[in-house]
Protein backbone atom coordinates (compact mmCIF):
# COMPACT_ATOMS: atom_id res chain seq x y z
CA UNK A 1 0.00 0.00 0.00
CA UNK A 2 1.08 3.08 -1.05
CA UNK A 3 2.60 5.83 1.66
CA UNK A 4 2.48 9.40 1.82
CA UNK A 5 4.29 12.26 3.72
CA UNK A 6 1.94 12.25 7.56
CA UNK A 7 0.29 15.59 7.62
CA UNK A 8 1.20 16.64 3.80
CA UNK A 9 -1.91 -7.05 -29.69
CA UNK A 10 0.11 -9.98 -30.76
CA UNK A 11 0.98 -10.25 -34.55
CA UNK A 12 4.21 -7.86 -34.50
CA UNK A 13 6.87 -8.05 -32.19
CA UNK A 14 5.56 -5.56 -29.86
CA UNK A 15 8.37 -3.42 -29.09
CA UNK A 16 8.77 -2.75 -32.84
CA UNK A 17 5.29 -1.26 -32.67
CA UNK A 18 5.07 0.50 -29.70
CA UNK A 19 8.63 2.34 -31.38
CA UNK A 20 6.59 2.82 -34.60
CA UNK A 21 3.69 4.19 -32.56
CA UNK A 22 5.83 6.62 -30.47
CA UNK A 23 8.16 7.41 -33.37
CA UNK A 24 10.97 6.30 -31.02
CA UNK A 25 14.26 4.75 -31.97
CA UNK A 26 15.31 4.53 -28.05
CA UNK A 27 17.57 7.26 -29.58
CA UNK A 28 17.97 10.36 -27.59
CA UNK A 29 17.94 12.08 -30.27
CA UNK A 30 14.55 10.99 -31.98
CA UNK A 31 12.57 13.33 -33.16
CA UNK A 32 8.84 13.99 -31.38
CA UNK A 33 5.54 12.63 -32.47
CA UNK A 34 2.24 13.38 -31.16
CA UNK A 35 0.34 10.71 -29.57
CA UNK A 36 -1.20 8.20 -31.79
CA UNK A 37 -3.75 5.13 -31.33
CA UNK A 38 -1.91 1.77 -30.70
CA UNK A 39 -1.07 0.03 -34.08
CA UNK A 40 -4.16 -2.27 -34.72
CA UNK A 41 -2.14 -5.51 -33.79
CA UNK A 42 -0.23 -4.65 -30.16
CA UNK A 43 -2.39 -6.58 -27.91
CA UNK A 44 -5.84 -5.68 -29.05
CA UNK A 45 -6.48 -9.12 -28.05
CA UNK A 46 -10.24 -8.28 -26.05
CA UNK A 47 -10.98 -7.01 -30.00
CA UNK A 48 -10.15 -10.13 -31.83
CA UNK A 49 -9.14 -12.99 -29.73
CA UNK A 50 -8.13 -16.04 -31.16
CA UNK A 51 -10.45 -18.47 -31.61
CA UNK A 52 -10.17 -21.88 -30.33
CA UNK A 53 -10.57 -25.33 -32.44
CA UNK A 54 -13.65 -25.67 -34.21
CA UNK A 55 -14.08 -29.06 -33.36
CA UNK A 56 -12.78 -31.62 -30.51
CA UNK A 57 -8.66 -32.04 -30.54
CA UNK A 58 -8.06 -35.94 -30.58
CA UNK A 59 -8.59 -37.68 -27.31
CA UNK A 60 -10.45 -35.27 -25.70
CA UNK A 61 -13.37 -35.03 -23.34
CA UNK A 62 -16.37 -33.12 -25.32
CA UNK A 63 -18.20 -31.01 -22.67
CA UNK A 64 -22.07 -29.92 -23.11
CA UNK A 65 -23.09 -27.04 -22.89
CA UNK A 66 -26.75 -28.16 -22.59
CA UNK A 67 -26.03 -29.94 -19.49
CA UNK A 68 -25.69 -27.69 -16.48
CA UNK A 69 -22.43 -28.60 -14.22
CA UNK A 70 -20.99 -31.29 -17.23
CA UNK A 71 -17.63 -29.45 -16.81
CA UNK A 72 -17.50 -30.15 -13.18
CA UNK A 73 -18.46 -33.25 -13.59
CA UNK A 74 -16.58 -34.54 -16.08
CA UNK A 75 -13.64 -32.94 -14.63
CA UNK A 76 -14.52 -34.75 -11.65
CA UNK A 77 -14.72 -38.73 -13.02
CA UNK A 78 -11.59 -37.94 -15.13
CA UNK A 79 -8.25 -39.33 -14.72
CA UNK A 80 -5.33 -36.30 -14.48
CA UNK A 81 -3.67 -35.15 -17.97
CA UNK A 82 -7.35 -35.31 -18.93
CA UNK A 83 -7.98 -32.48 -21.71
CA UNK A 84 -11.20 -31.18 -22.09
CA UNK A 85 -12.78 -29.67 -24.97
CA UNK A 86 -15.86 -26.90 -24.77
CA UNK A 87 -18.34 -27.00 -27.40
CA UNK A 88 -19.46 -23.39 -28.46
CA UNK A 89 -22.29 -21.94 -26.04
CA UNK A 90 -22.84 -21.05 -22.76
CA UNK A 91 -21.84 -23.26 -19.87
CA UNK A 92 -22.72 -23.18 -16.19
CA UNK A 93 -21.98 -24.94 -12.63
CA UNK A 94 -24.63 -25.82 -10.52
CA UNK A 95 -26.18 -22.64 -8.58
CA UNK A 96 -24.44 -22.67 -5.26
CA UNK A 97 -21.76 -20.11 -4.65
CA UNK A 98 -19.23 -22.59 -3.88
CA UNK A 99 -19.38 -24.78 -7.10
CA UNK A 100 -16.63 -24.59 -8.91
CA UNK A 101 -14.70 -26.58 -11.42
CA UNK A 102 -11.32 -28.68 -9.23
CA UNK A 103 -8.87 -29.44 -11.54
CA UNK A 104 -6.47 -32.60 -11.80
CA UNK A 105 -2.92 -32.39 -12.25
CA UNK A 106 -1.96 -31.56 -16.27
CA UNK A 107 -5.57 -31.12 -17.11
CA UNK A 108 -6.69 -28.63 -20.14
CA UNK A 109 -9.41 -26.87 -20.61
CA UNK A 110 -10.10 -26.05 -24.22
CA UNK A 111 -13.01 -23.45 -25.59
CA UNK A 112 -14.28 -24.16 -29.28
CA UNK A 113 -15.28 -20.58 -31.14
CA UNK A 114 -18.05 -19.29 -28.88
CA UNK A 115 -17.33 -21.13 -25.55
CA UNK A 116 -17.84 -19.20 -22.50
CA UNK A 117 -18.06 -20.31 -19.05
CA UNK A 118 -20.75 -18.09 -16.93
CA UNK A 119 -20.67 -18.13 -13.36
CA UNK A 120 -24.36 -16.39 -13.76
CA UNK A 121 -23.55 -14.12 -10.27
CA UNK A 122 -23.91 -16.56 -8.64
CA UNK A 123 -20.66 -18.90 -8.52
CA UNK A 124 -18.00 -17.26 -6.98
CA UNK A 125 -14.76 -19.10 -8.58
CA UNK A 126 -14.91 -20.86 -11.63
CA UNK A 127 -11.44 -23.05 -11.37
CA UNK A 128 -9.59 -23.77 -8.04
CA UNK A 129 -7.56 -26.49 -6.08
CA UNK A 130 -3.96 -27.46 -6.08
CA UNK A 131 -3.58 -29.06 -8.70
CA UNK A 132 -0.47 -28.37 -10.69
CA UNK A 133 0.26 -27.34 -14.33
CA UNK A 134 -2.79 -26.73 -15.44
CA UNK A 135 -3.86 -25.10 -19.13
CA UNK A 136 -6.69 -22.92 -19.65
CA UNK A 137 -6.75 -21.82 -23.41
CA UNK A 138 -9.32 -19.87 -25.98
CA UNK A 139 -12.15 -19.84 -23.25
CA UNK A 140 -14.33 -17.12 -22.07
CA UNK A 141 -14.84 -17.22 -18.48
CA UNK A 142 -17.13 -14.20 -17.20
CA UNK A 143 -19.94 -13.29 -14.74
CA UNK A 144 -17.97 -14.94 -11.28
CA UNK A 145 -18.43 -12.90 -7.95
CA UNK A 146 -15.51 -13.44 -6.26
CA UNK A 147 -15.00 -12.03 -2.94
CA UNK A 148 -12.18 -8.94 -2.31
CA UNK A 149 -9.10 -9.98 -3.04
CA UNK A 150 -9.59 -13.40 -4.57
CA UNK A 151 -10.07 -14.37 -7.84
CA UNK A 152 -11.87 -16.18 -10.24
CA UNK A 153 -9.77 -18.91 -12.25
CA UNK A 154 -6.56 -20.43 -10.30
CA UNK A 155 -8.51 -19.38 -7.37
CA UNK A 156 -5.78 -21.21 -5.08
CA UNK A 157 -2.58 -20.14 -6.45
CA UNK A 158 -1.69 -23.72 -7.98
CA UNK A 159 1.71 -23.81 -9.59
CA UNK A 160 2.76 -24.06 -13.46
CA UNK A 161 -0.76 -22.71 -14.75
CA UNK A 162 -0.57 -21.22 -18.27
CA UNK A 163 -3.72 -19.39 -19.27
CA UNK A 164 -3.35 -18.54 -22.96
CA UNK A 165 -6.07 -16.51 -25.75
CA UNK A 166 -8.41 -16.70 -23.12
CA UNK A 167 -10.75 -13.90 -21.97
CA UNK A 168 -11.41 -13.59 -18.73
CA UNK A 169 -14.02 -10.70 -18.31
CA UNK A 170 -16.82 -9.13 -15.95
CA UNK A 171 -16.58 -10.67 -12.81
CA UNK A 172 -15.93 -9.68 -9.23
CA UNK A 173 -12.62 -9.63 -7.18
CA UNK A 174 -9.82 -10.46 -9.12
CA UNK A 175 -9.96 -12.38 -12.54
CA UNK A 176 -6.97 -14.33 -12.27
CA UNK A 177 -5.42 -15.28 -9.59
CA UNK A 178 -1.15 -16.59 -9.90
CA UNK A 179 0.92 -19.49 -8.85
CA UNK A 180 4.11 -20.36 -9.28
CA UNK A 181 5.88 -20.56 -13.07
CA UNK A 182 2.45 -19.10 -14.07
CA UNK A 183 2.18 -18.24 -17.94
CA UNK A 184 -0.56 -15.95 -18.88
CA UNK A 185 -0.08 -15.03 -22.64
CA UNK A 186 -2.22 -13.07 -25.41
CA UNK A 187 -5.08 -13.05 -22.94
CA UNK A 188 -7.87 -10.63 -22.28
CA UNK A 189 -8.11 -8.99 -18.64
CA UNK A 190 -11.13 -6.89 -18.99
CA UNK A 191 -13.68 -5.08 -16.78
CA UNK A 192 -12.92 -7.16 -13.73
CA UNK A 193 -14.60 -5.72 -10.38
CA UNK A 194 -10.75 -5.82 -8.65
CA UNK A 195 -7.86 -6.54 -10.42
CA UNK A 196 -7.43 -8.17 -14.03
CA UNK A 197 -4.66 -10.62 -12.20
CA UNK A 198 -3.78 -10.97 -8.25
CA UNK A 199 -0.45 -12.49 -8.16
CA UNK A 200 -0.75 -13.85 -4.92
CA UNK A 201 0.24 -17.05 -2.96
CA UNK A 202 -0.53 -17.09 0.85
CA UNK A 203 2.10 -18.48 2.77
CA UNK A 204 4.06 -19.90 -0.38
CA UNK A 205 6.70 -18.57 -2.79
CA UNK A 206 5.69 -16.90 -5.73
CA UNK A 207 8.09 -16.80 -9.00
CA UNK A 208 8.76 -17.86 -12.72
CA UNK A 209 5.91 -15.49 -13.44
CA UNK A 210 4.73 -14.69 -17.11
CA UNK A 211 2.93 -12.06 -18.13
CA UNK A 212 3.38 -11.18 -22.27
CA UNK A 213 1.41 -10.16 -25.22
CA UNK A 214 -1.93 -9.38 -22.85
CA UNK A 215 -4.95 -6.88 -22.88
CA UNK A 216 -5.34 -5.58 -19.27
CA UNK A 217 -8.09 -2.91 -19.47
CA UNK A 218 -11.05 -1.29 -17.70
CA UNK A 219 -9.72 -3.76 -14.33
CA UNK A 220 -11.04 -2.17 -10.92
CA UNK A 221 -14.60 -1.60 -12.05
CA UNK A 222 -16.55 -1.99 -8.53
CA UNK A 223 -13.83 1.15 -7.58
CA UNK A 224 -12.73 -0.39 -4.43
CA UNK A 225 -10.04 2.80 -3.59
CA UNK A 226 -13.34 4.60 -3.17
CA UNK A 227 -15.26 2.14 -1.43
CA UNK A 228 -12.87 1.84 1.01
CA UNK A 229 -10.22 4.78 1.01
CA UNK A 230 -6.46 3.82 1.26
CA UNK A 231 -6.89 0.44 1.17
CA UNK A 232 -4.04 -0.12 -1.81
CA UNK A 233 -6.08 -2.23 -3.43
CA UNK A 234 -6.51 -1.82 -6.88
CA UNK A 235 -5.52 -1.79 -10.68
CA UNK A 236 -4.75 -3.84 -14.06
CA UNK A 237 -2.41 -6.43 -12.34
CA UNK A 238 -1.20 -6.33 -8.00
CA UNK A 239 1.87 -8.20 -7.06
CA UNK A 240 2.40 -9.32 -3.97
CA UNK A 241 5.91 -11.36 -2.87
CA UNK A 242 6.39 -12.28 -5.95
CA UNK A 243 10.32 -13.35 -6.76
CA UNK A 244 10.92 -13.45 -10.67
CA UNK A 245 8.59 -12.16 -12.91
CA UNK A 246 8.74 -11.32 -16.80
CA UNK A 247 5.80 -8.43 -17.80
CA UNK A 248 6.44 -7.54 -21.79
CA UNK A 249 4.77 -7.23 -24.42
CA UNK A 250 1.54 -6.22 -22.75
CA UNK A 251 -0.87 -3.45 -23.14
CA UNK A 252 -2.64 -2.17 -20.13
CA UNK A 253 -5.05 0.83 -20.14
CA UNK A 254 -7.78 2.36 -19.04
CA UNK A 255 -7.71 0.76 -15.81
CA UNK A 256 -9.21 2.57 -12.61
CA UNK A 257 -6.21 3.16 -10.57
CA UNK A 258 -2.57 1.99 -11.12
CA UNK A 259 -2.00 0.24 -14.41
CA UNK A 260 0.86 -2.01 -12.88
CA UNK A 261 1.69 -2.24 -9.25
CA UNK A 262 4.10 -4.47 -7.37
CA UNK A 263 3.53 -4.36 -3.44
CA UNK A 264 6.11 -5.52 -0.71
CA UNK A 265 8.35 -7.66 -1.31
CA UNK A 266 8.42 -8.44 -4.73
CA UNK A 267 12.13 -8.83 -6.49
CA UNK A 268 14.04 -9.24 -9.79
CA UNK A 269 11.15 -8.00 -12.10
CA UNK A 270 11.73 -7.24 -15.78
CA UNK A 271 9.23 -5.13 -17.23
CA UNK A 272 9.69 -4.44 -20.79
CA UNK A 273 8.00 -3.42 -24.19
CA UNK A 274 4.57 -2.91 -22.85
CA UNK A 275 2.38 0.22 -23.69
CA UNK A 276 0.96 1.58 -20.37
CA UNK A 277 -1.90 4.13 -21.36
CA UNK A 278 -4.78 5.78 -19.96
CA UNK A 279 -4.83 4.59 -16.62
CA UNK A 280 -6.47 6.60 -13.78
CA UNK A 281 -3.57 6.11 -11.57
CA UNK A 282 0.20 5.62 -11.81
CA UNK A 283 0.74 3.13 -15.12
CA UNK A 284 3.34 1.46 -12.57
CA UNK A 285 3.96 1.15 -8.94
CA UNK A 286 7.02 -0.42 -7.56
CA UNK A 287 6.67 -0.18 -3.81
CA UNK A 288 8.62 -1.46 -1.00
CA UNK A 289 10.37 -4.01 -3.54
CA UNK A 290 13.90 -4.62 -5.17
CA UNK A 291 15.63 -5.48 -8.26
CA UNK A 292 13.57 -4.57 -11.02
CA UNK A 293 14.49 -3.57 -14.71
CA UNK A 294 11.90 -0.95 -16.43
CA UNK A 295 13.00 -0.89 -20.38
CA UNK A 296 11.42 0.48 -23.12
CA UNK A 297 8.14 0.36 -22.32
CA UNK A 298 5.66 3.42 -23.84
CA UNK A 299 3.74 4.89 -20.84
CA UNK A 300 0.98 7.59 -22.08
CA UNK A 301 -1.75 9.32 -21.15
CA UNK A 302 -1.81 7.94 -17.37
CA UNK A 303 -2.48 9.68 -13.79
CA UNK A 304 -4.80 12.32 -14.87
CA UNK A 305 -7.24 11.05 -13.14
CA UNK A 306 -5.91 10.52 -9.60
CA UNK A 307 -2.54 13.09 -10.34
CA UNK A 308 -5.25 15.82 -11.41
CA UNK A 309 -7.87 15.24 -8.15
CA UNK A 310 -4.81 15.44 -5.67
CA UNK A 311 -3.68 18.90 -7.52
CA UNK A 312 -7.29 20.16 -7.34
CA UNK A 313 -7.53 19.15 -3.25
CA UNK A 314 -3.96 21.28 -3.11
CA UNK A 315 -1.78 18.43 -2.24
CA UNK A 316 1.81 19.21 -3.29
CA UNK A 317 3.25 15.92 -3.35
CA UNK A 318 4.25 14.51 -7.03
CA UNK A 319 2.61 12.40 -7.64
CA UNK A 320 4.02 10.51 -10.64
CA UNK A 321 2.87 8.46 -13.66
CA UNK A 322 5.93 5.65 -12.42
CA UNK A 323 6.49 5.61 -8.85
CA UNK A 324 9.18 3.93 -7.04
CA UNK A 325 7.87 3.87 -3.30
CA UNK A 326 10.96 2.50 -0.54
CA UNK A 327 12.55 0.46 -3.21
CA UNK A 328 15.92 -0.08 -4.86
CA UNK A 329 18.98 -1.78 -5.74
CA UNK A 330 20.25 -4.53 -3.44
CA UNK A 331 23.15 -6.58 -4.17
CA UNK A 332 22.33 -8.92 -1.21
CA UNK A 333 19.42 -10.39 -3.08
CA UNK A 334 19.86 -12.60 -6.15
CA UNK A 335 18.50 -11.45 -8.92
CA UNK A 336 19.43 -10.19 -12.76
CA UNK A 337 20.18 -6.71 -11.60
CA UNK A 338 21.00 -5.68 -8.93
CA UNK A 339 19.55 -1.55 -9.61
CA UNK A 340 16.39 -0.72 -10.53
CA UNK A 341 17.17 0.13 -13.92
CA UNK A 342 14.70 2.40 -15.36
CA UNK A 343 16.21 2.84 -19.30
CA UNK A 344 14.96 3.39 -23.21
CA UNK A 345 11.46 4.41 -22.00
CA UNK A 346 9.10 6.90 -24.19
CA UNK A 347 6.53 9.10 -21.35
CA UNK A 348 4.30 10.58 -23.21
CA UNK A 349 1.65 13.72 -21.86
CA UNK A 350 1.35 11.88 -18.22
CA UNK A 351 0.42 13.30 -15.15
CA UNK A 352 4.05 13.75 -14.23
CA UNK A 353 6.86 11.52 -14.68
CA UNK A 354 8.99 9.50 -11.81
CA UNK A 355 9.42 9.78 -8.50
CA UNK A 356 12.07 8.44 -6.37
CA UNK A 357 10.14 7.73 -2.55
CA UNK A 358 10.90 6.94 0.80
CA UNK A 359 8.92 7.63 3.61
CA UNK A 360 11.19 8.02 6.91
CA UNK A 361 8.08 6.98 9.66
CA UNK A 362 7.46 3.29 7.51
CA UNK A 363 10.10 0.79 8.31
CA UNK A 364 9.83 -2.58 9.53
CA UNK A 365 7.97 -3.31 12.99
CA UNK A 366 6.64 0.40 12.38
CA UNK A 367 3.08 1.37 13.40
CA UNK A 368 3.68 3.11 9.84
CA UNK A 369 3.92 0.60 8.09
CA UNK A 370 1.34 -0.12 6.28
CA UNK A 371 2.42 -3.75 4.93
CA UNK A 372 1.62 -4.69 8.93
CA UNK A 373 3.65 -7.74 9.83
CA UNK A 374 5.65 -7.91 7.17
CA UNK A 375 9.77 -7.13 7.09
CA UNK A 376 12.59 -6.65 4.93
CA UNK A 377 13.86 -9.39 2.50
CA UNK A 378 17.10 -8.61 4.79
CA UNK A 379 14.99 -9.50 8.14
CA UNK A 380 13.58 -12.41 9.10
CA UNK A 381 12.30 -11.35 12.11
CA UNK A 382 10.44 -7.97 12.70
CA UNK A 383 10.95 -7.67 16.52
CA UNK A 384 14.16 -7.06 16.26
CA UNK A 385 13.72 -3.98 14.46
CA UNK A 386 13.71 -1.98 17.62
CA UNK A 387 15.24 -0.13 20.60
CA UNK A 388 18.07 -0.34 21.26
CA UNK A 389 19.34 -2.80 18.12
CA UNK A 390 17.55 -0.48 15.62
CA UNK A 391 20.11 2.07 16.01
CA UNK A 392 22.77 0.65 15.18
CA UNK A 393 24.58 -1.08 12.09
CA UNK A 394 23.21 -3.52 10.63
CA UNK A 395 19.78 -3.19 11.30
CA UNK A 396 20.02 0.72 11.23
CA UNK A 397 20.12 -0.16 7.39
CA UNK A 398 18.45 -3.22 7.05
CA UNK A 399 15.13 -2.98 8.45
CA UNK A 400 14.39 -0.30 6.45
CA UNK A 401 12.94 -0.72 2.46
CA UNK A 402 15.34 1.96 0.04
CA UNK A 403 14.55 3.61 -2.30
CA UNK A 404 18.39 3.08 -3.95
CA UNK A 405 20.60 2.42 -6.60
CA UNK A 406 17.85 3.85 -9.07
CA UNK A 407 19.69 4.60 -12.82
CA UNK A 408 17.10 6.50 -14.76
CA UNK A 409 18.72 6.99 -18.38
CA UNK A 410 17.92 7.12 -22.01
CA UNK A 411 14.63 8.25 -21.54
CA UNK A 412 12.22 10.39 -23.43
CA UNK A 413 9.91 12.95 -21.21
CA UNK A 414 7.27 14.67 -23.10
CA UNK A 415 4.95 17.09 -22.03
CA UNK A 416 2.07 19.14 -23.94
CA UNK A 417 0.01 20.62 -20.84
CA UNK A 418 -2.57 21.58 -23.38
CA UNK A 419 -2.60 17.57 -24.10
CA UNK A 420 -3.01 16.95 -20.48
CA UNK A 421 -5.37 20.03 -19.22
CA UNK A 422 -2.68 21.47 -17.35
CA UNK A 423 -1.44 24.64 -16.02
CA UNK A 424 0.69 23.94 -12.86
CA UNK A 425 2.02 20.59 -11.05
CA UNK A 426 1.78 17.98 -13.86
CA UNK A 427 5.70 18.46 -14.99
CA UNK A 428 7.42 17.03 -12.16
CA UNK A 429 10.35 14.87 -11.67
CA UNK A 430 11.34 13.99 -7.55
CA UNK A 431 13.47 12.70 -4.80
CA UNK A 432 12.73 13.04 -1.53
CA UNK A 433 11.35 12.04 1.21
CA UNK A 434 9.51 13.68 4.46
CA UNK A 435 10.59 14.61 7.89
CA UNK A 436 10.73 11.81 9.98
CA UNK A 437 8.48 12.50 13.28
CA UNK A 438 7.27 8.48 14.22
CA UNK A 439 7.20 6.10 16.37
CA UNK A 440 8.68 8.07 19.24
CA UNK A 441 11.58 5.71 19.64
CA UNK A 442 12.35 5.86 15.31
CA UNK A 443 15.73 6.31 15.16
CA UNK A 444 15.05 8.38 11.79
CA UNK A 445 13.55 11.21 13.11
CA UNK A 446 14.17 14.34 10.95
CA UNK A 447 15.93 14.78 8.01
CA UNK A 448 18.61 11.36 8.00
CA UNK A 449 16.15 9.74 5.13
CA UNK A 450 15.47 13.11 2.81
CA UNK A 451 19.37 13.58 2.88
CA UNK A 452 20.19 10.00 1.98
CA UNK A 453 17.43 9.08 -0.79
CA UNK A 454 18.97 12.67 -1.98
CA UNK A 455 22.76 11.98 -2.48
CA UNK A 456 23.60 9.38 -0.61
CA UNK A 457 22.14 6.17 -2.41
CA UNK A 458 23.14 6.65 -5.52
CA UNK A 459 19.91 7.41 -7.13
CA UNK A 460 20.92 9.33 -10.70
CA UNK A 461 19.36 10.44 -13.71
CA UNK A 462 21.24 11.31 -16.53
CA UNK A 463 21.23 10.88 -20.34
CA UNK A 464 17.80 11.83 -20.91
CA UNK A 465 15.77 13.73 -23.27
CA UNK A 466 13.08 16.60 -21.80
CA UNK A 467 10.34 18.19 -24.16
CA UNK A 468 8.17 20.41 -22.41
CA UNK A 469 7.87 22.45 -19.16
CA UNK A 470 9.76 20.17 -16.55
CA UNK A 471 10.57 20.95 -13.08
CA UNK A 472 12.14 18.84 -10.13
CA UNK A 473 11.68 18.50 -7.06
CA UNK A 474 14.62 16.98 -4.21
CA UNK A 475 14.71 16.10 -0.82
CA UNK A 476 11.34 17.08 0.06
CA UNK A 477 8.27 18.59 -1.25
CA UNK A 478 8.62 22.28 -0.44
CA UNK A 479 11.78 22.04 -2.72
CA UNK A 480 10.56 22.57 -7.01
CA UNK A 481 14.02 23.56 -8.61
CA UNK A 482 14.54 24.11 -12.39
CA UNK A 483 16.57 22.59 -14.63
CA UNK A 484 19.58 24.53 -13.56
CA UNK A 485 19.63 24.09 -10.12
CA UNK A 486 18.32 20.38 -11.12
CA UNK A 487 21.75 19.45 -12.66
CA UNK A 488 24.26 21.88 -10.36
CA UNK A 489 25.17 21.22 -6.71
CA UNK A 490 24.41 19.72 -4.63
CA UNK A 491 21.70 17.38 -6.63
CA UNK A 492 23.81 17.16 -10.08
CA UNK A 493 21.38 15.31 -11.50
CA UNK A 494 20.69 14.61 -14.93
CA UNK A 495 24.22 14.92 -16.37
CA UNK A 496 23.96 14.51 -20.12
CA UNK A 497 20.56 15.37 -20.72
CA UNK A 498 18.57 17.64 -22.48
CA UNK A 499 15.85 20.04 -22.09
CA UNK A 500 13.53 21.67 -24.99
CA UNK A 501 11.03 23.62 -23.56
CA UNK A 502 8.59 23.04 -25.65
CA UNK A 503 7.14 19.52 -26.24
CA UNK A 504 6.92 20.31 -30.33
CA UNK A 505 10.66 21.75 -29.79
Amino acid sequence: MITRPRGARAAAPLALLLLAATGCDGGADAPAKPSAPPAASVARVCAGPAAGPAQAPAGAVTVDPAVVNDLAAKTRTSPPHTTFWLRPGTHRLEADRYAQVIPKEGNSYIGAPGAVLDGAKTNQYAFGGGARDVTLRSLTVQGFVAPQNEGVVNHDSADGWVIEHATIQNNSGAGLMAGARQRVSASCLRGNGQYGLNAYKGGGALGGLVIEGNEIVANNADDWERRQPGCGCTGGVKFWAVNGADVRGNWVHDNRGPGLWADTNNNDFRIENNLLEGNDGAALIYETSYNAVIRRNTIRRNNWVEGRGKADEGDTFPYATVYLSESGGEPRIPARTDKIEVDQNVLEDNWSGITLWENADRFCNSPANTSSGDCTLLVKDHERCAQPMIAAAPLYADCRWKTQRVDIHGNRFVLDPSVVGCTAKCGRMAVLANYGTFPDWSPYKGEPVAEAITGKQENRWHDNVYLGPWSFVAHDPSRELDAGQWQAAPYQQDAGSTFRPRAGG
